[in-house]
């Protein structure tokens, strides 16, 4: 019984993942990702490299602008 239970579930796990591929070209390769959901890159200041995340002068070295 417990075999039959295990033999199901990798079946439908298959078919999910047929009909994953099916839907979005290329599968788990993530195609396209970087347009879609991707952040932008933070910006950094200019001067000492460090990430400025809220914009305006660096909280580091006290210069810079937003990058």
């Amino acid at each position: 019984m417990i075999l039959k239970v295990v033999f199901l579930f990798l079946i439908g796990m298959a078919v999910l993942a047929m009909f994953g591929r099916l839907r979005w070209p290329g599968g788990a390769k993530g195609v396209g990702r970087e347009k879609r959901g991707a952040l932008p890159k933070p910006k950094t200041c200019p001067k000492c490299g460090r990430m400025n995340l809220r914009g305006g002068p660096c909280r580091a070295c006290r210069e810079g602008g937003n990058g």
